[in-house]
């Protein structure tokens, strides 16, 4: 592979990632009791949510072509990757954490391979080596490779539905169910 090749590809990835990523910058700075610690919010998905799978992936996919914008959650504006899962599960009548880093206890942790549609899968922003969310989406399928729908930044990007490969593996966290 041409090396330059390689790093225009590294360059153009990270930013898919980055604005989604520091879009989840904490309100205030964090004092002693909360430094470290996730939101002091409590648990959105303590247990299953019986939504049909199917339904959830088709109505996140009417989202596909929507623009990326920076912590928006308004479709006619454009949305970032936490505002489209956010706006999904609005539609089914749950209000779910508002920042990717919020997902990080959320839901039953489940095996890459075993993972279905309608799971969330999580990524690192553009420091994959801090282990703190900062991307996400939903899985579209898992057959013989992992799609997933996500809204990523960048130019004329948007909600998109892409592979889990490159980036995207080195940046993996875990993936999350929270559907029954």
């Amino acid at each position: 592979m041409n090396v330059k090749f390689f790093l225009v590809f590294l360059i153009v990835a990270g930013m898919l990632l980055m604005s989604c990523n520091s879009s989840k910058k904490a309100a205030s700075a964090p004092t002693p009791a909360t430094a470290g610690k996730i939101s002091p919010k409590a648990r959105v998905f303590i247990k299953p949510l019986n939504i049909d799978r199917n339904e959830l992936v088709r109505y996140a996919k009417s989202y596909l072509g929507t623009p990326y914008k920076y912590g928006s959650v308004n479709p006619s504006k454009g949305l970032d990757c936490s505002g489209f899962i956010y706006l999904v599960f609005k539609n089914f009548k749950v209000t779910p954490p508002r920042v990717s880093k919020d997902y990080t206890h959320e839901g039953m942790e489940v095996r890459l391979k075993d993972a279905r549609p309608g799971d969330l899968i999580l990524f690192t922003g553009s420091n994959h080596s801090s282990g703190v969310v900062g991307h996400m989406g939903i899985i579209t399928e898992n057959k013989r490779k992992i799609k997933f729908i996500h809204s990523a930044s960048g130019k004329n990007l948007g909600v998109m539905i892409s592979d889990f490969e490159g980036y995207y593996k080195m940046h993996f966290v875990k993936v999350i169910r929270v559907l029954i």
